[in-house]
């Protein structure tokens, strides 16, 4: 439990409520149902263990800040998510119904060990380490299967790393969830690429045959999107896209824009974690990314 003020309210409330919900507890010495209500928040967040934050304001010293939340009785209570009001309310309530107020907006005890999980993974993986990223996104994904950013960072690595067969078990659950997601749909048409090269002929596994069709007629797009497939599945992501925008450049609507399509999902595949910067900031998007993207755009809106 914190005091605010008007000088630590940003900070305090504001900027921390970016990283988890901030609980603001309008109260006075005077009042009688605060004195009921406060030791009982502490005892929540003692017991949530980082799920909320509590912060105290002074209704009658901080007459400012009460007025700017249009504090008309205490104790008031209002919680803070990504620097936005989500909720409150007025008067002492039974430890019950705070709980039940609490539970209805924090993640879970499960999401948040899953988003730490997966955070310690992006960490292993910039220091070098994918088995350790593995197994921290798979304990987050056994944890929270409803994560599905953990997932996604789960079945790449899988695919990255060449465990085909599981990161199929993996993808398995949220499959019907790739129609609607483009992240799960970029690893879904990275898996369908993994799947269309394993039934290529024997003498066709090396993508010499497409070379050879487009030799022959560069608009052979089957062959062009085929090649650019061989290319997922070897994971060689620029030479794919390059591919495809010989198709785009020549037919954007090819296929029902298939080729855009496989071009989205590998922009997605490839895009690593940003960096976390200062709060207002922009982080830095990708060079290779940028750059496709940019290519992507010039030709489609051409």
């Amino acid at each position: 439990m914190m005091d605010v003020t008007v000088e630590n309210f940003e900070a305090e409330v504001i900027a921390a409520s970016m990283q988890v919900p901030v609980l603001v507890d309008f109260w006075a010495p005077w009042c009688g149902p605060c004195k009921t209500l406060g030791p009982v928040l502490e005892k929540l967040e003692v017991e949530y263990a980082g799920r909320f934050k509590l912060v105290k304001i002074d209704s009658d010293q901080e007459q400012q800040l009460a007025a700017m939340f249009g504090i008309r009785s205490i104790p008031t209570c209002i919680l803070m998510v990504n620097g936005q009001p989500v909720d409150g309310f007025m008067g002492a309530q039974p430890e019950g119904q705070l709980r039940a107020f609490l539970d209805k907006h924090l993640p879970s005890a499960e999401e948040l060990e899953a988003a730490g999980e997966e955070e310690l993974a992006q960490q292993a993986l910039a220091s070098g380490n994918p088995e350790e990223a593995l197994e921290k996104l798979q304990h987050a994904v056994a944890t929270d299967p409803s994560n599905d950013d953990a997932r996604f960072d789960y079945v790449r690595l899988l695919l990255q790393m060449g465990r085909d067969d599981d990161a199929k078990v993996a993808f398995a659950p949220v499959i019907a969830k790739a129609e609607v997601s483009r992240r799960l749909g970029a690893l879904k048409a990275w898996l369908d690429a993994l799947d269309f090269v394993a039934t290529l002929p024997a003498g066709e596994a090396d993508g010499s045959a497409f070379d050879a069709r487009i030799a022959a007629d560069r608009r052979d797009f089957e062959a062009r999107f085929g090649r650019a497939r061989w290319l997922m599945a070897q994971q060689r992501w620029t030479d794919a896209m390059d591919e495809l925008l010989e198709i785009l450049m020549r037919d954007k609507a090819w296929n029902d824009e298939a080729a855009r399509k496989a071009y989205v999902a590998i922009l997605e595949i490839i895009e690593p974690p940003r960096p976390k910067v200062e709060d207002g900031q922009i982080p830095p998007e990708d060079p290779t990314v940028a750059t496709y993207r940019r290519r992507l755009s010039s030709v489609v809106l051409s």
